[in-house]
This record gives structure tokens, C-alpha cells and sequence, in this order.
């Protein structure tokens, strides 16, 4: 029953803009002493969580977040759907973190396109509170309790054990295949960081980019895009409607405009393809195409 308010994302990593949290937070919540929540200035809605989301293998920036939500009584739940196995330093010297790991609750999907992927779905729910643990397994078996007892409705999200024998084996080779992604973007920066059209990802400090997909930011995107798959390369756009634009979200009152960043991004987009079995020639094949694609954007 949670109603999601939006924030616009930060133009170098595509993830929550701290800032703008920071100012929302301040400008549309106040602190109420007597039951220890943020409540809506306006609505009278508490504020109960952060939802900052791993994006594209990039992790947010966690520190301030988990600052935020100590000062304000808040949960944070991480999306780490596309960031298995990355990690998060937050400082020069200080211990790393794997995504998914620091906040109260965090949330993978093991889609079979993922980082770490089954062979159909799946999905898992990580925290380190014993009591959330026993009502999650409540949840993902209809509701049920010990024995015949039904405690609430619930919902049948089981991971099969077929779906978990996969993971597990894999799991041994997500470290290798993330070093793998990480090498082909290097080999993708060297063939493309001279074309001044487009905007590469950057690798922000406090984290270790995990790539599971490789965005970048093209004038023309579209053209572009046709352009790569006619010559057969699989190039995709993630993603082209921001959230608040999504018809599944009117409800909630946002209009084109309220985020400019998040629908700058949606409008220049481009994923290349990036996979571990890809081959350095496929790399340089594929930065050559897109070169001659974007010669039109260069007369």
C-alpha cells in the first residue's frame, strides 16, 4: 500500500540524486517528534523508506543515503536487480560492501539476463532482521505460518529449488564474469573515447561498476539505434519512458518536466551489447558501426 514519490537521478551515474532527496525531503516533509516519522507538509503522508536502485551496475551512493534515513527514522531498501557482486567503498581506505548489503532490506532479481541469472524466474529478498525474515517466508508461501495456519494473504513468490541449483552454481563464476564485463568496457572506452557525440558511463569513486549493461548517451538515438541492428548488432535502449511518465504512475500527478534529467537520459540512451562470452573483435566491430553511424551527426 506504499505510495512511491519520485526523485530525479544524478546525470553521471543514472542513480538517485542525493541532493535533490536531500532538498525534496526538506522542502515538502517535516519531522514529527511526537510519533519519530517525516510526515507530508501537505498530504500528512509519512515518509517510511529510500528506495535508491542499483542502476545499469552501478551502485548509488549509499553513504549519504544511510546518513539521511538514521537522521529521519527511515528504512532504505536496495534494488540491487542489476548489480550483483558490486561493491561499495564510499571512502579512500574503508571496507568494502557488497550491493545489497547496506541498507535495512535488499532486493535481487535473477532474471536470466542478469549478472547472476537463472534459467527462468527468480528473485531473492536479503536482510539481517530475524523477525523480516520469518514474515518474508510468510509471504512468499501464500501467507502461511507454522502448520495449516494462514497468518495473512499472501503470495506464492517460492524460488524453486531447480532456479536455486542454477544460481548456486554460478555463483562461483559472478566475480570472474563481472572482471570480464569490466575488461570488454575498457576495450569499448579505447575504441570510443575520441568521439566527442558520445557520453560513456563513468566509474564513480565510491563504488566498483559491475556493468551489467553498457549505456551510453548518443545524439539521434533512435537512428542510431536502426542503424547497429541493421547491421545485426543488438543494440537496445534502457529505458525509454522514465517512471513518472509510465501510464501505470498517472495516478500519482507527475508531468513531462518534473524530472528533466531522468527524461534527458530516456531520450539518448543507448545500450551496446555487453555479455562475457562477447569477443574482443565483436567490441571493435561494433565501436567501427557505431562510429560510421554517427557520421551523420557530425555534418
Amino acid at each position: 500500500g506504499a505510495r512511491p514519490v519520485f526523485v530525479d537521478i544524478e546525470p553521471r551515474s543514472y542513480t538517485l540524486d542525493v541532493a535533490k532527496l536531500v532538498e525534496k525531503i526538506e522542502r515538502e516533509y517535516a519531522f514529527n517528534e511526537r510519533i519519530g516519522y517525516l510526515v507530508n507538509r501537505t498530504t500528512w503522508r509519512r515518509l517510511k523508506a529510500i528506495v535508491p536502485v542499483h542502476l545499469y551496475g552501478q551502485m548509488a551512493n549509499m553513504r549519504p543515503i544511510l546518513e539521511l534515513a538514521r537522521r529521519y527514522n527511515l528504512r532504505v531498501v536496495e534494488d540491487a536487480a542489476q548489480a550483483h557482486g558490486a561493491e561499495y567503498c564510499g571512502e579512500a581506505n574503508s571496507p568494502s560492501a557488497k550491493a545489497g548489503s547496506l541498507g535495512d532490506i535488499g532486493c535481487f532479481s535473477f532474471y536470466p539476463s542478469k549478472n547472476l541469472g537463472a534459467y527462468g524466474e527468480a528473485g531473492a529478498v536479503v536482510t539481517r532482521n530475524s523477525a523480516w525474515v520469518a514474515r518474508l517466508r510468510c509471504l512468499v508461501n501464500n501467507g502461511r505460518g507454522d502448520g495449516p495456519w494462514h497468518l495473512e494473504e499472501g503470495f506464492n513468490y517460492r524460488l524453486d529449488a531447480l532456479q536455486a541449483a542454477i544460481l548456486r552454481a554460478k555463483l562461483r563464476y559472478l566475480d570472474r564474469w563481472n572482471e570480464r564485463r569490466r575488461e570488454l568496457v575498457a576495450l569499448y572506452r579505447q575504441k570510443l573515447s575520441d568521439v566527442e557525440e558520445i557520453t560513456l558511463p563513468e566509474e564513480m569513486p565510491y563504488a566498483r561498476h559491475v556493468y551489467h549493461l553498457f549505456v551510453i548517451r548518443v545524439p539521434d538515438r533512435d537512428r542510431v539505434r536502426q542503424a547497429l541492428n541493421e547491421q545485426g548488432i543488438g543494440a537496445a535502449v534502457h529505458y525509454p519512458v522514465p517512471l513518472h511518465l509510465q501510464p501505470a504512475y498517472r495516478h500519482l500527478g507527475y508531468a513531462p518536466g518534473d524530472f528533466p534529467v531522468a527524461e534527458a537520459c530516456a531520450r539518448t540512451v543507448l545500450s551496446l551489447p555487453l555479455y562475457p562470452e562477447l569477443r574482443e573483435k565483436d567490441v571493435v566491430r561494433i565501436a567501427r558501426v557505431l562510429r560510421e553511424a554517427l557520421r551523420p551527426a557530425r555534418r
